[in-house]
């Protein structure tokens, strides 16, 4: 091997360590931020938690899952259950494949 090709060899690996040292520069910091929204997220979780007992706390008698309608509740109930949009929306509309509609269950189940 001659002098040249081995200066070549190893300017290019001088080349592909510094490539290399990038990468990995690049993944540190792709892992600390996803370490850090990690903690992000633990944290919101616990305090939805908490939150959640508190609410449970305040109100005992829905704790089971049991939540009392009014007759017009258990009406639009019934209509959501055999398959029609009763939110203002869609009122009156087929839900398709009787996909759950989250507007249909707030004026079902939502607290007003």
């Amino acid at each position: 091997m001659d002098k040249k090709q081995l200066y070549d060899g190893l300017s290019q690996l001088q080349h592909e360590l510094k490539a290399a040292a990038e990468q990995v520069a690049h993944l540190q910091q792709e892992i600390a931020s996803v370490i850090e929204h990690d903690a992000e997220v633990e944290i919101e979780n616990q305090h939805l938690r908490e939150h959640l007992q508190e609410l449970q706390k305040a109100a005992p008698d829905r704790s089971n899952g049991a939540i009392e309608l009014s007759k017009s509740k258990l009406n639009l109930e019934n209509l959501y259950e055999e398959g029609f949009h009763v939110c203002p929306t869609y009122y009156g509309q087929r839900r398709v494949n009787d996909e759950p509609c989250l507007f249909c269950q707030d004026i079902i189940y939502g607290e007003r």
